[in-house]
Order: C-alpha cells, then structure tokens, then sequence
C-alpha cells in the first residue's frame, strides 16, 4: 500500500469520492439522527396522546401530530439510508414551516428566548433544502437523479 493511500486526505475523502458528496451525506445523516430524536421525544417522552394533546391546545388538529410523528420516524430513518434523500427533505419542509409559524413564530427570531424563537427551525429549513439540492450524497442507498 502506498503512501498516498494513507494519507490523511484519502481517510477523509475516500478515492472517487466528491467532496460535495460527502457533505451531503453529513447533512443526510445528520438530520436524520436529529429527525429520529424529535420522533423518540414525541413518542417515548411525551408519549403519542400527550403530543396529540399538545397540538390541539396550539389550535391544530390533534390528528396532526400522529401524522407529524410518523414523518419525523420514517423521513428519519429514510435520510440516514439514502432513500430518496430529495423527495423525503421537501416532505419535511413543511413540518419545520409549521414550527416557525405556530408554537415558535410569536416568541421572536433566537432561540434563546423563553419558549424558543424560530431560529433553529429556519435553519433546520434551509438545511432541508439543501439537502433536496445536493441529494443524498455518498452511500446513500438510493442515488438520486439531478
């Protein structure tokens, strides 16, 4: 083995291996494990009828929050294997829209703020769509077509 294929850019970016491709497949991962945890809140922590209950005092459907559950399980589990990694980012869209409007958008811009502002939701957005952008990147099981 040569030299040059241990070097450490070869450990950080395999051979034929795009730079752009691997920063998809961190966004990709990345979300995904953040989508599995905001699932795992809702279903193990606040349990499915405590976050129906919590929709419907924000004035949403209650039923919304099965729905929004299961697209945070599924979409999660679908970004971290590379499964159609552009229609999955913008079926989320609308979930992160969603939290900037309704529990987050009267508590101002930072986070920080009591109650959390809509910061992170917007970036977690943008992120989103990115992601749709540049597809799934490296190892994703489903490459995208774009």
């Amino acid at each position: 083995m040569s030299d040059a294929a241990l070097s450490p850019q070869t450990l950080i970016r395999p051979p034929g291996v795009a730079k752009a491709d691997l920063a998809a497949l961190l966004l990709r991962i990345s979300m995904g494990v953040l989508f599995l945890v905001h699932a795992g809140l809702k279903i193990f922590i606040f349990t499915p009828s405590g976050t129906a209950g919590y929709f419907a005092s924000l004035g949403l459907p209650a039923l919304l929050a099965y729905a929004v559950i299961f697209a945070e399980l599924f979409g999660g589990i679908a970004l971290l294997l590379g499964l159609w990694t552009r229609w999955v980012s913008l079926a989320l869209l609308p979930i992160l829209l969603g939290a900037i409007y309704v529990p987050h958008g009267a508590k101002g811009f930072l986070f920080s703020n009591p109650g959390g502002g809509w910061e992170f939701p917007a970036f977690w957005a943008v992120a989103l769509v990115v992601q749709a952008l540049l597809g799934g990147g490296a190892f994703a099981l489903k490459k995208d077509n774009g």
